[in-house]
């Protein structure tokens, strides 16, 4: 058993199943440009790296850049009004964040989401859960590269000893191998156990209260762990 006081969450099938207005959202674009939809489960597979490649997954081979872009746009600004329809925390995720800052855990989101959507949706699903929200904008490359982590504990003022990142993906995964940080790899998200473990995947949750075993208190019960 771990003593972590600090969590570095990933968003998107690990906190949040956002996959339906995803989905949704793309398709929309891709109807704009004349293009085919996309199934659920393809758009499952194209998510991770960020919103530009999930519509240059999503898109027709050989389009112009310049589609792209506008495919881009019409995607975002359709994202933007409607991210929260169907999106909403896993079950017993907030459980889990109540607990964990019951606990005296500190607790960030670093995400390839655009950063705007990343604060918003943090602020709606987890009002005054988390303490540091951070997602792609110009100050920092995306995952996997740390530099977004980096910015994370650079707002929580905090180092990143005693700290572990929790994620879906392999993209998690290298985004800890990277930042020097263990990895908790999640189960209920965007890809499965067999996935993960392919990719490298030391230790697999597979429910969220579980979770809680890797951040005990001193003096700490074993009632403490129940939800």
């Amino acid at each position: 058993m771990q003593g972590y006081h600090t969590a570095v969450f990933d968003l998107d099938g690990t906190l949040l199943n956002t996959l339906e207005d995803l989905a949704d959202a793309a398709n929309f674009a891709l109807l704009q440009m004349g293009w085919p939809t996309r199934s659920q489960d393809e758009i499952r597979s194209f998510v991770g790296n960020g919103v530009e490649l999930l519509i240059r997954r999503a898109a027709p081979h050989r389009v112009q850049e310049a589609e792209i872009s506008r495919c881009l746009s019409v995607f975002k600004e359709h994202y933007a009004a409607h991210m929260a329809d169907k999106t909403a925390p896993y079950p017993g995720i907030l459980p889990l964040l109540r607990a964990l800052r019951q606990r005296g855990v500190t607790l960030a989101v670093v995400s390839n989401k655009f950063d705007s959507a990343v604060k918003e949706l943090c602020a709606g699903c987890f009002p005054g859960l988390i303490q540091a929200a951070v997602g792609a904008s110009d100050q920092a490359s995306k995952k996997p590269d740390p530099a977004m982590v980096v910015q994370a504990f650079r707002a929580l003022g905090t180092s990143p000893a005693g700290a572990v990142y929790i994620g879906d993906s392999d993209v998690d995964l290298q985004t800890a191998r990277n930042a020097g940080l263990p990895c908790l790899s999640v189960t209920w998200g965007f890809r499965d156990a067999a996935f993960l473990r392919t990719h490298g995947a030391a230790v697999l949750v597979h429910r969220p209260e579980e979770l809680l075993s890797f951040f005990p208190l001193p003096g700490f019960t074993p009632e403490d762990s129940a939800l």
